[in-house]
């Protein structure tokens, strides 16, 4: 009789809320209920699910350990794994104290891996609780990914599981947890701290590097790739993405621009700023010239969806329309990927492979490649 695997299992379920409401994260005891009033709804059991889909075929080889409710016993068991719940939280709204509670207690256990889904603080609330070799990894599902400790994807999460039940050799590796000072990212400034490090697989194709914190230092090459989409900027309302790439192109119009957050310009003028999600639906319905989206690759990653822009959610990226996303990016940025295609993680496994192919990516003034874009995990 073989023995099964031991997988332990956590959710953060307000992970990423703030996300498409423009709030940058979900940390600080206020902010989930203000991301609800604002009308954000939780995603962050749907991304887990994505990951534990994966693992279905494998149903009878492993027995999931996880917390009651919605921090993990719900997901697992409605896609009928054999789950034992081990904690229990004691309020409805769960806090970063259960996080840490149920990972000790996991620890008590001996699951063979824990597999958790949260953003840079979820990973903080492990990291603060895991005592000596405890192998975890990370299912992205807040707004602030900076850490090395999750996957590209959820379906590339559970990839990697599905190579360890599958009795692959697959070797494990230190990885940083990092996060930012939330307050100061709301004010559009990345302040990344070190706050320790927790062995993951080290499954490169499936685990995302730590961001890059520098900036661009080309001045020109940015200046060139700015005058190339002003150029392009005619009638159509503009959805200005975030990132310092794409902060380029407000620059050289002389326009506010919120690095971290989603604005709106049309005839070359800032009509909105740090628009949330329902904003940008309401401005795309409005929009009678067409609609063009502006984004740029998140430096370190490859990311262009999925990461710091949950404001365009997959409703908003279909309404926009694949051929009138223009991507941006150096070339000096696109080398640092080492081939690496673009990522597409928006949460809807569909519209991922929609985008997925080979996209134009400006690089210059009139100078543009095409680069393929992915979604690692799907296939």
């Amino acid at each position: 009789m073989s023995t099964q695997f031991k997988l332990g299992f956590l959710i953060n379920p307000v992970a990423g809320i703030g996300g498409s409401v423009g709030l940058k994260g979900s940390d600080g005891k206020d902010t989930p209920q203000k991301a609800i009033a604002l009308g954000a709804e939780p995603k962050a059991n749907l991304r887990a699910k994505l990951a534990l889909e994966v693992l279905l075929p494998y149903k009878e080889q492993l027995i999931i350990y996880t917390a009651a409710g919605d921090m993990g016993q719900l997901c697992a068991e409605q896609l009928g794994f054999n789950t034992q719940v081990v904690y229990h939280p004691t309020h409805p709204e769960t806090t970063a104290e259960d996080t840490e509670r149920v990972v000790q207690v996991l620890q008590q256990v001996g699951v063979d891996l824990l597999l958790f889904a949260g953003g840079d603080g979820t990973a903080r609330n492990v990291c603060h609780q895991v005592d000596g070799y405890f192998p975890v990894l990370g299912i992205p599902a807040g707004c602030k990914i900076h850490s090395g400790v999750y996957a590209l994807t959820p379906t590339a999460a559970g990839r990697v599981v599905e190579q360890m039940l599958n009795n692959q050799l697959v070797s494990f590796t230190d990885a940083d947890v990092m996060d930012i000072d939330e307050q100061a990212f709301r004010s559009g400034v990345v302040k990344a701290r070190r706050y320790g490090e927790m062995q993951i697989p080290s499954q490169l194709q499936y685990i995302q590097a730590v961001k890059s914190g520098g900036k661009e230092s080309d001045e020109l090459v940015l200046m060139d790739i700015a005058a190339d989409v002003i150029e392009q900027m005619e009638d159509q309302l503009f959805i200005i993405g975030s990132g310092s790439t794409v902060g380029a192109v407000m620059a050289e119009l002389a326009l506010d621009n919120t690095l971290l957050g989603v604005d709106l310009v049309q005839h070359q003028e800032l009509i909105a700023s740090d628009v949330i999600e329902s904003q940008i639906m309401q401005a795309i319905e409005r929009a009678t010239d067409g609609v063009k989206l502006v984004i740029t690759v998140i430096g370190g990653q490859g990311h262009i969806f999925g990461r710091g822009n949950q404001q365009l959610s997959p409703r908003v990226i279909r309404a926009i329309g694949k051929e009138n996303i223009i991507i941006i990016a150096t070339k000096r940025k696109l080398q640092s990927l080492q081939q690496r295609p673009l990522i597409v993680d928006t949460g809807d496994r569909d519209l991922d492979s929609e985008l997925s192919g080979y996209l134009p990516v400006i690089t210059g003034f009139h100078d543009q490649v095409l680069y393929p874009v992915a979604s690692p995990g799907l296939d």
